[in-house]
């Protein structure tokens, strides 16, 4: 005859194991997600000179090299 034994799990447990088996997908989603946020927000002067100008290696593409004088604004 065999013999059932219960044990409760944790609910720490369960959210390891759910971090464990979504982390990675959610992860890619979050980098993928980010990524495209940021594409379709470059052309705003806020981003653009807050954060994409600050960029060690890119920030000499996203630097504003015209002339005060041709700007309209």
């Amino acid at each position: 005859m065999a013999r059932l034994s219960y044990r409760p799990s944790s609910p720490t447990h369960f959210a390891s194991t759910l971090a464990k088996r979504w982390g990675p997908t959610l992860g890619i989603w979050g980098v993928g997600a980010g990524t495209a946020a940021l594409f379709l927000l470059s052309v705003t002067p806020v981003v653009k000179k807050g954060l994409l100008v600050n960029i060690p290696v890119l920030g000499n593409y996203y630097e504003d090299k015209t002339p005060a004088s041709d700007k309209p604004f």
